[in-house]
């Protein structure tokens, strides 16, 4: 009997290991790299940029707040059912999903609405695998317009303390490029009439849903520098150990800890004279980090191509551009597109050719097309 149940364990383990490391590549490649670095120099405190890291735990628990209280889902809901065609549908599933990526990251947005988008897809028997595409597209760019949009905006914004008009100034034309790709995907798709019955989403407490959203303004004052951001976090322990100790449990510490790996790891290396002059060679002008910025979030995703190129280069409104264009193209380019990848093969099976397929054309359109603009008229 032992002999047949210690093979299922260790298999089970064996396969437990095996989805950790698909599920945290990121993660486990930050902490190894950090920990060899070590070898090479050793670590100093100042290296983590703890402000980065207590604004993005601050918009966490707020956002899990929102997620546990329905209230995105309740909004999206309301929207829907004034849609009557395919168009009208996908044009507020993929803007209802770019305007949120704006405020509660790009990953939450596709979290939330991509299994909505299954659902009304099922209901009315529609194939809704363009309009996940198109979602996902409009996460990574609509996220890309604001500081808290996704990680590297908020790292970017913190470590060459730029104000908001600073910030925003950079970021404008891809939003209005943002905006017309977009409409032009969803006008150049079918046209179809519909009418989809949707069920009433059941909010929870409204108290707290006024009280996370008060903290949401503060938190959001505390990424503009109006708000001490460890008021803020102060504010947010407390407004969580008071309502809802769950929502500890919520926070992607994964990410955080992936964030300290990249800190320590860029700062090691940075003391190194060759790696120095190498890499500020390689980005010694605006073009050239624009260029870097782009290539290496396809290969390695934007979040750690932000951080290790930001140590060695002075060009941030590149960078800024560079790393938020660079999320469109291969699938890793930006870790919220495995989300939404995940979401549906995991519903559908024996699609993730086509879906991949499909992914990469729309994607690879849109990073040249925007690389193109952006070279040419803004860098």
């Amino acid at each position: 009997m032992n002999e047949n149940i210690y093979p299922q364990i260790n298999l089970k383990n064996k396969n437990l290991f095996i989805e950790f490391l698909k599920k945290e590549c990121v993660l486990i490649i930050a902490v190894v790299l950090a920990l060899i670095s070590c070898f090479i120099s050793t670590p100093k405190l100042h290296y983590i940029d703890f402000k980065v890291l207590i604004l993005l735990f601050n918009l966490m628990i707020v956002v899990a707040a929102f997620n546990e209280l329905k209230v995105l889902d309740s909004i999206a809901i309301g929207l829907l059912k004034k849609c009557k065609s395919y168009t009208s549908i996908a044009g507020a599933f993929i803007f209802i999903t770019f305007i949120s990526a704006m405020i509660v990251t790009n990953d939450v947005a596709l979290l939330t609405f991509v299994p909505l988008s299954i659902v009304v897809g099922r209901k009315a028997n529609l194939d809704v695998l363009k309009i996940v595409i198109f979602q996902t597209l409009a996460a990574n760019l609509g996220s890309s317009f604001t500081p808290m949009g996704n990680p590297q905006n908020l790292f970017l914004y913190s470590f060459y303390n730029l104000t908001p008009m600073d910030f925003f100034k950079i970021t404008y034309p891809m939003l209005l490029l943002s905006i017309v790709f977009l409409l032009i995907l969803i006008f150049k798709d079918r046209k179809i009439d519909l009418n989809v019955e949707l069920d009433e989403i059941q909010v929870g407490n409204r108290n707290h849903i006024i009280i996370f959203s008060s903290l949401f303004i503060i938190i959001l004052l505390s990424v503009f520098h109006i708000v001490d951001y460890k008021l803020a976090f102060l504010l947010t322990v407390l407004v969580v150990m008071i309502l809802n100790k769950n929502l500890f449990t919520k926070v992607d510490f994964s990410l955080l800890i992936t964030f300290i790996g990249f800190f320590i790891f860029v700062g090691n290396i940075s003391t190194l004279d060759s790696v120095k002059i190498f890499m500020e060679n390689l980005l010694n002008n605006g073009k050239s980090t624009f260029i870097a910025s782009i290539l290496s979030s396809q290969v390695i995703s934007n979040v750690p191509a932000t951080m290790l190129l930001s140590g060695f280069t002075r060009h941030f409104k590149e960078l800024l551009l560079g790393v938020n264009i660079g999320g469109m193209g291969t699938l890793i380019a930006s870790l919220a597109s495995v989300i939404s990848y995940k979401i549906y093969t995991s519903e559908f099976s024996g699609v993730s050719n086509k879906y991949l397929k499909i992914f990469t054309f729309y994607n690879v359109i849109g990073l040249i097309g925007m690389t193109s603009l952006i070279y040419l008229f803004v860098i």
